[in-house]
């Protein structure tokens, strides 16, 4: 089947109003940060230990003072997605 005819996947997402602990955090600092919850916050809901685990790999990479600004580690994240096929 070709990429262009794949279906995307389908992920059950915890709505923002079921939202608690973790998950609730994290969409609050999306909210705060973006104005929206960010689409790649989304499935981690369904598991709050990876979602922490997730966000502190994010903001260990994308906040550091080393080397890189962090639009260029955003360039470099989008880059990677694009060769991987992914609209992320």
């Amino acid at each position: 089947m070709s990429d262009a005819k794949r279906a995307p996947a389908w992920v059950y997402t915890v709505p923002v109003e079921e939202a608690a602990g973790i998950v609730k955090q994290t969409y609050d600092a999306n909210l705060k940060a973006l104005g929206y919850i960010a689409n790649i916050s989304r499935p981690f809901g369904n598991r709050p230990e990876i979602m922490r685990a997730h966000r502190q790999l994010y903001v260990t990479l994308m906040q550091t003072e080393e080397n890189l600004t962090k639009a260029e580690r955003e360039f470099i994240a989008t880059a990677v997605s694009k060769e991987n096929d992914c609209f992320y």
